[in-house]
């Protein structure tokens, strides 16, 4: 009888965690998602096989369409907005088919969500006097003692490791036989997932669909596991006992359609159909100043004296914006110096499909703005260096507060932001400028950023004002 395997790190997380470090480093951690696609086990041994009577390779059929086995209606509840792979390949023992969905950031409410489902289907050769059918189901025989194993199995893990594997569990009605299993896992601060995974047999063709599903909070910090939730062990078996259905069911269909025939591979290279990109409007200057903006120009134009003013608006989905600026690019600061101070307010307006105020979207945008926020914080790139993230108490419902410089090709100057979340709004209060020599670039090295006392507290107070004026209704 063959040893059960020994239990270890499944062979796709460490690619996956590799690929997805270097994304997230090079995108600075706006965003990424694991790749998987990894054909797990070692090359097979060379040798001449010899295929059964039913499989000779003149007999030949297109392959199951593994992507179409799954409903569309449970591609969009499981993985939204997925990515999609296949996969075709001949091997010496093997002919392999999968297809695999995944999306790595789903935006729910105030988490980012991680869903993904992979499928594996092999129709088994013949070997000597042994049919397809008998390897698949010495392969599915296996994989079920490998399962058992891994019940009890005491893995070597370091101090900050933890790992457990749940019961094999059979899924009747399913194949010729079928189980699921679930496995969870945390590293260290860096890694806590949990996914199911479904074996079933079908004749001459085993099927392993794994389905991994976990979420984070839009503000926990970047590369960790803080805040992370995986899937239970209750979802995760019986959505993976729901899924391995679904692909025996077409597996059947397919040798029903294709007796005794071996499958004929197409191998192409692996196609994605990633969601439709939508367009971002572009903002509309509005014909007049708005009355909750009017309210607070006299606390901006201590900050701005004599400035110039646009307001402009637009919607994006559910969130409705519009954006106050007063500017003054001429303001004196003393003979020969010239300063520049800008105050913007821009306010973001929630609701959903009925019009009514939707407070979670807010929370969801908040979250997700103090995420960036605190991921870049006290650190620089491209020109920019991000100040440290300071809680604002007593403002609305949630507020923080940030001091940014940036010295770029077009121009150089600091800003003071505060970000308030009120109910079923998002006001953001920025406060910026600098000085230089009269006859100096914006962008000269001899600018001088505006102060961060001067930033913050400029933007505090503006901030202060709109509040207090939008609280007793203008």
């Amino acid at each position: 009888m063959p040893q059960p395997p020994s239990p270890r790190r499944p062979a796709w997380l460490l690619p996956t965690l590799a690929a997805a470090l270097v994304v997230l480093v090079a995108a600075g951690g706006v965003g990424a998602y694991f790749l998987y696609g990894g054909v797990s086990g070692g090359p097979a041994p060379s040798g001449t096989r010899s295929s059964s009577p039913a499989q000779q390779p003149g007999a030949a059929a297109a392959p199951p369409d593994v992507c179409a086995m799954l409903p569309k209606e449970e591609i969009e509840r499981l993985v939204p907005g997925a990515t999609v792979a296949n996969s075709s390949r001949d091997g010496d023992y093997t002919v392999n088919f999968g297809c695999n969905w995944i999306n790595q950031r789903i935006s729910f409410g105030e988490f980012w969500r991680s869903r993904e489902i992979d499928v594996k289907v092999e129709q088994h050769k013949g070997e000597g006097v042994k049919t397809g059918r008998a390897m698949a189901q010495t392969s599915y025989e296996m994989e079920y003692r490998g399962g058992k194993y891994g019940e009890t199995a005491k893995p070597s893990l370091d101090p900050d490791e933890k790992e457990y594997v749940s019961q094999v569990k059979d899924v009747p009605g399913v194949g010729d036989a079928a189980f699921a299993q679930y496995t969870w896992r945390r590293d260290g601060k860096l890694l806590w997932y949990a996914y199911g995974t479904a074996y079933a047999r079908v004749g001459d063709m085993t099927i392993k669909v794994r389905f991994q599903a976990s979420q984070q909070r839009k503000d926990a910090e970047i590369l960790s596991n803080e805040s992370t939730k995986a899937v239970t062990e209750e979802n995760a078996i019986r959505e993976v006992s729901g899924l391995i259905g679904h692909f025996a069911k077409g597996v059947a269909a397919w040798q029903a359609q294709h007796p005794g025939v071996l499958a004929k591979a197409q191998p192409t290279a692996a196609a994605t159909v990633s969601p439709t990109a939508t367009a971002t409007p572009s903002p509309t200057v509005l014909a007049s100043f708005p009355a909750d903006c009017q309210a607070v120009t006299e606390t901006a134009a201590k900050l701005v004296p004599e400035p110039t003013t646009r307001a402009r608006g637009t919607s994006v989905g559910d969130d409705n914006q519009t954006e106050c600026r007063w500017l003054n690019r001429e303001l004196s600061g003393g003979p020969g110096i010239i300063k520049i101070r800008s105050a913007l307010i821009t306010v973001h307006r929630f609701t959903n499909r009925a019009g009514e105020v939707d407070e979670p979207a807010a929370k969801a945008y908040y979250a997700s703005a103090y995420g960036r926020t605190k991921n870049t914080a006290k650190s620089s790139m491209g020109g920019i260096t991000w100040g440290a993230v300071i809680d604002v108490k007593g403002m609305g419902d949630q507020a923080y507060q940030q001091y940014v410089e940036t010295e770029g090709r077009e121009i150089s100057a600091s800003s003071g932001s505060v970000t308030i979340r009120e109910g079923s709004f998002v006001v953001t209060v920025d406060f910026s400028g600098h000085q230089r020599p009269e006859d100096e670039a914006v962008n000269s090295p001899k600018v001088e950023l505006m102060p961060q006392k001067e930033a913050m507290t400029g933007s505090l107070t503006l901030a202060r004002a709109y509040m207090e004026k939008l609280a007793a209704g203008n």
